[in-house]
């Protein structure tokens, strides 16, 4: 196996002693994501089925006397200095949106009520979570710059620390608030619509398993995934997903008047969650074609990430590939979320000897597909994917080996 554990890089350590004169006190890391199965599913209350990746985004930061936050983004070489008292009344590159977000709804919602104010923070970050991929680049950010936020308060979150320091305050944060928090910063601060699904996985992921994410009460089961004899390799398309925001809209929209309607033969339903497949047989026909299509996919979604989740504790990987395969051809047909170069990327892959399964993940019309491959054929896998993929689109792709990582931790320098 690979590591999986983050690796702090001596040089972030050296650009912040470098900046700021001092060691940090503190490097969180928080990973990215893929989801194996179960897309569009969160914002109709249904199932997910995601694993962390052994890729991170890393804060080192030490606490400041003042009420500001310097920042420097190694990967892009720029600053931004803002005030934790008047935080939007600065001028500051778009990324620091996600931290004034998250600072400002930790000290409303979880510092004010245990009698904390937020402390100021030098930080330095970086990351290996490809931007703009669909691996969840953003949620990672939102994770750590929390973990950060609290750290320079002298607190983390239980079962968060790799090696905690004796004069560190443990606090009893669920880390599905702790998400819901990040998400809220990245729908209000950030203006992007997203779900629960990508910071919980972020927080609470853990290496050689997957999340089995109930997207309405929040519950959830670590469900074994050891990947002994394959790998997860993750395709970027590289085309950028312009139709994503727009066509998440009406596809949401679609589900939720589906809902109105069926409700009028099952009114106590509130989401597409409540409505079996056996149930939406009876009544799809009084549907708008439209509304049919987009209703069936969901309902079938939530079945096949059920059935996903035995197959893996089953240790059933034949039918967790067929399963993988039927989510995209579902997502390509039905929910019409894919695009051409999504196809031919499942297309290869699908006839690749080796690979169990194929799809595309994220919100679509771009972004990645994920694949579970024997090790035996990675190799092949790749220099089929790069030949053909770049013969028949035009297109080079960018693809990433990856591993089931670790959940968001933070590493402190004693």
């Amino acid at each position: 196996m690979m590591q999986t554990e983050p690796i702090f890089s001596d040089n972030l350590e050296q650009e912040f002693t470098d900046r700021f004169g001092n060691s940090p006190e503190f490097i969180v890391s928080a990973p990215g994501r893929v989801n194996l199965i179960g897309e569009h599913t969160d914002y109709n209350d249904g199932f997910v089925f995601p694993v962390a990746i052994d890729k991170y985004m890393h804060i080192a930061a030490s606490p400041r006397s003042d009420r500001q936050v310097h920042l420097h983004a190694l990967d892009m070489d720029e600053e931004a200095i803002f005030s934790l008292d008047v935080p939007d009344e600065s001028e500051t590159p778009a990324w620091c949106k996600y931290l004034k977000g998250v600072a400002y709804l930790l000290q409303e919602m979880v510092l004010s009520d245990m009698g904390y104010v937020q402390q100021g923070m030098s930080a330095v970050i970086t990351g290996d979570v490809p931007i703009g991929a669909g691996l969840s680049s953003s949620a990672a950010f939102e994770v750590a710059s929390a973990l950060a936020f609290l750290g320079v308060c002298g607190l983390e979150i239980t079962d968060t620390g790799v090696d905690t320091k004796a004069d560190v305050t443990l606090i009893e944060l669920p880390p599905t608030e702790l998400a819901a928090l990040c998400q809220r910063a990245e729908n209000e601060f950030v203006g992007v619509n997203c779900g629960i699904m990508d910071p919980t996985i972020s927080l609470l992921g853990k290496t050689d398993h997957a999340l089995f994410l109930d997207c309405r009460t929040l519950d959830y089961v670590q469900i074994p995934f050891s990947l002994t004899d394959m790998l997860l390799v993750i395709c970027n398309t590289n085309v950028k997903r312009e139709l994503a925001s727009s066509e998440y809209n009406k596809r949401r929209a679609e589900c939720e008047r589906g809902v109105e309607i069926m409700q009028q033969w099952m009114p106590s339903i509130t989401s597409l969650r409540d409505v079996s497949l056996e149930d939406f047989k009876k009544y799809e026909a009084e549907l708008p074609q439209i509304t049919q299509k987009r209703c069936r996919y969901v309902i079938e979604e939530n079945t096949r990430v059920q059935n996903a989740v035995s197959a893996l504790a089953a240790k059933d990987f034949n039918t967790f590939g067929t399963l993988m395969n039927e989510s995209h051809a579902g997502l390509r047909d039905t929910y019409e979320v894919s695009c051409d170069e999504l196809n031919v990327l499942t297309d290869i892959a699908q006839n690749i000897d080796g690979v169990i399964g194929s799809r595309m993940t994220g919100a679509g019309f771009g972004g990645c597909t994920v694949n579970l491959v024997y090790s035996y054929a990675v190799e092949t896998f790749h220099d089929q994917i790069m030949k053909v993929y770049t013969q028949r689109t035009g297109i080079k792709p960018d693809i990433y080996v990856c591993n089931v990582g670790d959940g968001a931790c933070i590493k402190w320098n004693t």
